[in-house]
Protein backbone atom coordinates (compact mmCIF):
# COMPACT_ATOMS: atom_id res chain seq x y z
CA UNK A 1 0.00 0.00 0.00
CA UNK A 2 1.32 3.23 -1.19
CA UNK A 3 2.81 5.29 2.10
CA UNK A 4 0.27 8.75 0.98
CA UNK A 5 -2.80 6.08 1.58
CA UNK A 6 -4.60 9.06 2.81
CA UNK A 7 -4.60 10.92 -0.80
CA UNK A 8 -7.33 9.36 -2.24
CA UNK A 9 -10.01 9.89 0.86
CA UNK A 10 -8.67 13.41 0.91
CA UNK A 11 -9.11 13.85 -2.67
CA UNK A 12 -12.79 12.52 -2.47
CA UNK A 13 -13.86 14.67 0.56
CA UNK A 14 -12.63 17.49 -1.19
CA UNK A 15 -14.57 16.70 -4.22
CA UNK A 16 -17.56 16.34 -2.20
CA UNK A 17 -17.67 19.06 -0.39
CA UNK A 18 -16.84 21.20 -3.55
CA UNK A 19 -19.82 19.79 -4.84
CA UNK A 20 -21.83 20.45 -2.12
CA UNK A 21 -20.75 23.82 -1.97
CA UNK A 22 -21.70 24.76 -5.47
CA UNK A 23 -24.86 23.30 -5.31
CA UNK A 24 -25.68 25.03 -2.10
CA UNK A 25 -24.58 28.63 -3.28
CA UNK A 26 -25.09 27.78 -7.19
CA UNK A 27 -22.59 30.11 -8.29
CA UNK A 28 -21.02 29.45 -11.48
CA UNK A 29 -17.28 30.48 -9.97
CA UNK A 30 -17.34 28.20 -7.43
CA UNK A 31 -16.72 25.35 -9.61
CA UNK A 32 -15.97 21.50 -7.33
CA UNK A 33 -12.57 20.86 -9.27
CA UNK A 34 -11.78 24.69 -8.40
CA UNK A 35 -12.67 24.50 -5.01
CA UNK A 36 -11.13 21.19 -4.53
CA UNK A 37 -7.77 22.30 -6.08
CA UNK A 38 -7.91 25.53 -3.54
CA UNK A 39 -8.30 22.79 -0.39
CA UNK A 40 -5.93 20.73 -1.87
CA UNK A 41 -2.98 22.24 -3.38
CA UNK A 42 -2.78 24.20 0.17
CA UNK A 43 -2.67 21.47 2.47
CA UNK A 44 0.04 19.59 0.18
CA UNK A 45 2.30 22.74 0.43
CA UNK A 46 2.13 22.72 4.17
CA UNK A 47 2.95 19.03 4.25
CA UNK A 48 5.66 19.38 1.88
CA UNK A 49 3.87 16.20 0.07
CA UNK A 50 5.46 16.12 -3.01
CA UNK A 51 2.92 14.81 -6.24
CA UNK A 52 4.43 12.14 -7.39
CA UNK A 53 4.20 10.41 -3.64
CA UNK A 54 -0.02 12.30 -3.71
CA UNK A 55 -0.24 10.91 -6.63
CA UNK A 56 0.84 7.49 -6.38
CA UNK A 57 -1.81 7.39 -3.14
CA UNK A 58 -4.71 8.59 -5.46
CA UNK A 59 -3.59 6.72 -9.10
CA UNK A 60 -7.02 4.60 -8.67
CA UNK A 61 -8.86 7.68 -9.66
CA UNK A 62 -6.68 8.17 -13.10
CA UNK A 63 -7.15 4.58 -13.95
CA UNK A 64 -10.85 5.43 -13.68
CA UNK A 65 -11.05 8.16 -16.66
CA UNK A 66 -10.51 5.62 -19.59
CA UNK A 67 -14.02 4.19 -17.95
CA UNK A 68 -15.64 6.93 -17.67
CA UNK A 69 -14.81 8.36 -21.11
CA UNK A 70 -16.18 5.52 -22.32
CA UNK A 71 -19.49 5.82 -20.53
CA UNK A 72 -19.86 8.68 -22.24
CA UNK A 73 -21.25 6.53 -25.10
CA UNK A 74 -23.88 5.94 -23.49
CA UNK A 75 -25.92 9.76 -23.92
CA UNK A 76 -24.26 9.46 -27.18
CA UNK A 77 -26.14 6.39 -28.08
CA UNK A 78 -29.38 7.70 -26.61
CA UNK A 79 -29.24 11.14 -29.05
CA UNK A 80 -28.31 8.84 -32.01
CA UNK A 81 -31.24 9.88 -34.14
CA UNK A 82 -30.62 13.74 -33.91
CA UNK A 83 -26.76 12.92 -34.11
CA UNK A 84 -27.92 11.21 -38.26
CA UNK A 85 -30.47 13.81 -38.87
CA UNK A 86 -27.48 16.59 -38.45
CA UNK A 87 -24.16 15.19 -38.95
CA UNK A 88 -23.44 17.28 -41.44
CA UNK A 89 -23.97 20.29 -39.36
CA UNK A 90 -21.90 18.65 -36.69
CA UNK A 91 -19.29 18.19 -38.50
CA UNK A 92 -18.85 21.38 -40.29
CA UNK A 93 -19.35 23.13 -36.12
CA UNK A 94 -16.63 20.84 -34.98
CA UNK A 95 -14.33 21.83 -37.99
CA UNK A 96 -14.36 25.53 -37.61
CA UNK A 97 -14.05 25.33 -34.25
CA UNK A 98 -11.07 22.81 -33.98
CA UNK A 99 -9.48 25.35 -36.61
CA UNK A 100 -10.48 28.27 -34.64
CA UNK A 101 -8.81 27.08 -31.70
CA UNK A 102 -5.74 25.79 -33.25
CA UNK A 103 -5.45 29.21 -35.71
CA UNK A 104 -5.93 31.72 -32.37
CA UNK A 105 -4.10 30.55 -29.84
CA UNK A 106 -1.07 29.21 -31.83
CA UNK A 107 -1.02 32.93 -34.27
CA UNK A 108 -1.27 35.02 -31.23
CA UNK A 109 1.30 33.61 -29.03
CA UNK A 110 3.33 33.65 -32.65
CA UNK A 111 2.52 37.54 -33.06
CA UNK A 112 3.54 38.45 -29.19
CA UNK A 113 7.21 36.76 -29.90
CA UNK A 114 6.60 32.62 -28.49
CA UNK A 115 9.22 30.81 -29.43
CA UNK A 116 7.92 28.13 -32.01
CA UNK A 117 8.08 25.36 -29.16
CA UNK A 118 5.33 27.24 -27.00
CA UNK A 119 3.55 28.27 -29.75
CA UNK A 120 3.23 23.95 -30.26
CA UNK A 121 2.51 23.79 -26.70
CA UNK A 122 -0.21 26.19 -27.14
CA UNK A 123 -1.90 24.62 -30.32
CA UNK A 124 -3.80 22.04 -28.46
CA UNK A 125 -5.24 23.65 -25.32
CA UNK A 126 -9.16 23.11 -26.38
CA UNK A 127 -8.94 19.11 -27.17
CA UNK A 128 -8.59 16.71 -24.40
CA UNK A 129 -5.41 16.20 -22.26
CA UNK A 130 -3.94 13.02 -23.73
CA UNK A 131 -4.49 13.79 -27.58
CA UNK A 132 -3.17 17.21 -26.93
CA UNK A 133 -0.37 16.03 -25.49
CA UNK A 134 0.52 13.68 -27.87
CA UNK A 135 -0.12 16.44 -30.78
CA UNK A 136 2.11 18.61 -28.83
CA UNK A 137 5.09 16.04 -28.86
CA UNK A 138 4.65 15.36 -32.17
CA UNK A 139 4.82 19.24 -32.75
CA UNK A 140 8.26 19.60 -30.76
CA UNK A 141 6.26 21.18 -27.97
CA UNK A 142 6.12 20.42 -24.35
CA UNK A 143 3.38 18.35 -23.51
CA UNK A 144 3.31 19.03 -19.42
CA UNK A 145 2.75 22.99 -20.31
CA UNK A 146 0.17 21.50 -23.13
CA UNK A 147 -1.83 19.79 -20.19
CA UNK A 148 -1.67 22.64 -18.17
CA UNK A 149 -3.39 25.01 -21.00
CA UNK A 150 -5.61 22.38 -21.40
CA UNK A 151 -6.69 21.92 -17.94
CA UNK A 152 -6.88 26.06 -17.75
CA UNK A 153 -8.97 26.26 -20.75
CA UNK A 154 -11.44 23.23 -19.56
CA UNK A 155 -11.84 25.13 -15.97
CA UNK A 156 -12.83 28.52 -18.12
CA UNK A 157 -15.54 26.87 -20.04
CA UNK A 158 -16.70 25.30 -17.01
CA UNK A 159 -17.24 28.46 -15.08
CA UNK A 160 -18.00 30.58 -17.85
CA UNK A 161 -19.06 28.97 -20.70
CA UNK A 162 -22.89 28.68 -19.59
CA UNK A 163 -22.41 32.47 -18.74
CA UNK A 164 -21.29 33.55 -21.81
CA UNK A 165 -23.85 30.95 -24.38
CA UNK A 166 -27.07 32.80 -22.05
CA UNK A 167 -25.50 36.10 -22.51
CA UNK A 168 -25.59 35.59 -26.69
CA UNK A 169 -29.03 34.58 -25.67
CA UNK A 170 -27.97 30.55 -27.45
CA UNK A 171 -31.43 28.15 -26.44
CA UNK A 172 -30.56 25.07 -28.69
CA UNK A 173 -28.89 22.10 -26.34
CA UNK A 174 -27.18 21.11 -29.36
CA UNK A 175 -25.82 24.46 -30.20
CA UNK A 176 -24.76 24.80 -26.68
CA UNK A 177 -23.34 21.03 -26.10
CA UNK A 178 -20.71 21.49 -28.79
CA UNK A 179 -19.49 24.77 -28.32
CA UNK A 180 -18.93 23.08 -24.78
CA UNK A 181 -17.26 20.56 -25.89
CA UNK A 182 -15.34 21.83 -28.64
CA UNK A 183 -13.69 25.20 -26.31
CA UNK A 184 -13.63 22.74 -23.16
CA UNK A 185 -13.48 19.08 -23.83
CA UNK A 186 -13.97 16.40 -20.84
CA UNK A 187 -14.55 19.56 -18.15
CA UNK A 188 -16.82 21.72 -20.14
CA UNK A 189 -18.58 18.17 -21.24
CA UNK A 190 -18.84 17.10 -17.29
CA UNK A 191 -20.21 20.36 -16.50
CA UNK A 192 -22.60 20.13 -19.62
CA UNK A 193 -23.89 17.20 -18.24
CA UNK A 194 -24.90 18.71 -14.83
CA UNK A 195 -26.90 21.34 -16.52
CA UNK A 196 -28.42 19.08 -19.05
CA UNK A 197 -28.59 15.52 -20.39
CA UNK A 198 -28.91 16.03 -24.07
CA UNK A 199 -26.45 19.19 -23.84
CA UNK A 200 -23.39 16.64 -22.28
CA UNK A 201 -24.37 14.62 -24.80
CA UNK A 202 -23.88 16.54 -27.60
CA UNK A 203 -20.60 18.29 -25.48
CA UNK A 204 -19.23 14.78 -25.48
CA UNK A 205 -19.60 14.12 -29.54
CA UNK A 206 -17.90 17.35 -29.94
CA UNK A 207 -14.90 16.54 -27.82
CA UNK A 208 -14.47 12.98 -29.99
CA UNK A 209 -14.83 14.73 -33.13
CA UNK A 210 -12.73 18.06 -32.16
CA UNK A 211 -9.92 15.82 -31.16
CA UNK A 212 -9.47 13.55 -34.32
CA UNK A 213 -9.74 16.84 -36.12
CA UNK A 214 -6.84 18.54 -33.95
CA UNK A 215 -4.96 15.29 -34.25
CA UNK A 216 -5.23 15.27 -38.15
CA UNK A 217 -4.76 19.14 -39.06
CA UNK A 218 -2.19 19.80 -36.50
CA UNK A 219 0.78 18.33 -38.17
CA UNK A 220 -0.41 20.69 -41.44
CA UNK A 221 -1.53 24.02 -39.81
CA UNK A 222 1.51 24.55 -37.51
CA UNK A 223 4.13 24.80 -40.21
CA UNK A 224 1.75 26.84 -42.02
CA UNK A 225 1.80 29.73 -39.18
CA UNK A 226 5.49 29.38 -38.42
CA UNK A 227 5.91 30.27 -42.21
CA UNK A 228 3.26 33.00 -42.21
CA UNK A 229 4.70 34.64 -38.85
CA UNK A 230 8.40 33.68 -39.34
Amino acid sequence: MSDAWWSLPLTLAAYFVARRLAAKLKISLINPLLVAMAIIIPLLLLTHTPYTRYFAGSALLNQLLQPAVVALALPLYEQMHQIRARWKTIISVCFIGSLTAMVSGTAMALWLGATPEIAATLLPKSVTTPIAMAVSASLHGIPAISAICVLIAGVFGAVFGHMLLNLLRIRSKASRGLAIGNASHALGTARAAEIDYQEGAFSSLALVICGIITSLLAPFIFPLLLAWFG
